[in-house]
C-alpha cells in the first residue's frame, strides 16, 4: 500500500479533476522551490535564473495534462518547447542539468506521479551537489587559454616553443587570424602550466618577443555555435 502510494499516480484512469489539479500544481511548485534552493549551494546565479527553476516545474505540469493523451497537442508542445533553444543563450552544464530536472519533475507532476517527481528530485539534487564538491571529474591540471598578438613581419612558427618547454607541460596552437587590417596576427593557444610555473615570467620573457604587444590568458571560454 505505501509502495503504491508513493509510485502511483493520483490521477484515475488518467482524468484530471480539480483536486488533483491542486494536488499536482502546489508539489511542482514545493519541488521546484527544493530545486531552485540546492542549486543556490555552492553555485554562481541570477535571480531570474532561480525563479525559473522555481516556476518550471509548474508550468510543464500544466502542459503535460492539458495535452493528457492527444497526440496532435503532444506534438505540438514538442515542436514549440524546441523553438526555446533558438531564443536562449547557452548556459553551463549544472544551469542544463537544472533545467532538464526541473522538466522531469513537471512531466512527473503533470502525469499524476508526485512521489515519484519528489524522490527523483531528491536523489539527483543530492547526487549533483556530493559529485560537485567532490573532487569528482576534476582535471589533474587547468587547461588555460593563451592569446598573443604578434606583428605582421615576425616569424611566429616556433618563436615561444623554448618558453613553453620551460614555463608548460602542454602547448597547442589552436588558431591563427589577421587583426588591425592585416598588420597584426592574433595567435590562440591551449596551454597546461607546469606545477609552481609564474604566469608573470611566461608573459613577461612573450612579451620581449612579441614587441610587447597584447598578451591574455585566462581560462577556456565557451564558443557559441553559429545558429542557421
Amino acid at each position: 500500500m505505501t509502495t503504491d502510494m508513493i509510485f502511483g499516480s493520483i490521477m484515475a484512469n488518467g482524468t484530471i479533476t480539480g483536486a488533483t489539479f491542486l494536488i499536482a500544481t502546489l508539489c511542482s511548485l514545493a519541488i521546484g522551490v527544493f530545486i531552485a534552493f540546492m542549486y543556490t549551494i555552492k553555485n554562481n546565479y541570477s535571480k531570474s535564473y532561480i525563479v525559473t527553476l522555481a516556476l518550471l516545474p509548474a508550468i510543464v505540469q500544466v502542459v503535460i495534462m492539458l495535452v493528457n493523451g492527444n497526440i496532435g497537442a503532444g506534438v505540438a508542445v514538442a515542436g514549440a518547447f524546441s523553438l526555446v533553444r533558438f531564443r536562449s543563450a547557452p548556459g553551463t552544464g549544472k544551469e542544463i542539468t537544472s533545467i532538464f530536472l526541473a522538466m522531469a519533475v513537471g512531466l512527473a507532476t503533470g502525469m499524476g506521479y508526485i512521489g515519484i517527481a519528489a524522490l527523483f528530485a531528491i536523489i539527483i539534487t543530492l547526487a549533483n551537489l556530493i559529485l560537485s564538491n567532490c573532487g569528482f571529474g576534476d582535471a589533474l591540471a587547468e587547461e588555460k587559454t593563451l592569446k598573443v598578438t604578434v606583428p605582421e613581419g615576425l616569424d611566429f612558427e616556433g618563436i615561444f616553443d623554448d618558453i613553453f618547454g620551460r614555463y608548460t607541460t602542454k602547448a597547442e596552437l589552436e588558431e591563427v587570424k589577421t587583426s588591425g587590417m592585416g598588420s597584426l596576427y592574433k595567435l590562440t593557444y591551449k596551454i597546461v602550466l607546469r606545477q609552481k610555473a609564474s604566469t608573470k615570467g611566461m608573459m613577461d620573457e612573450m612579451r620581449q618577443r612579441n614587441g610587447n604587444l597584447e598578451i591574455s590568458c585566462s581560462r577556456p571560454v565557451m564558443v557559441k555555435s553559429e545558429e542557421l
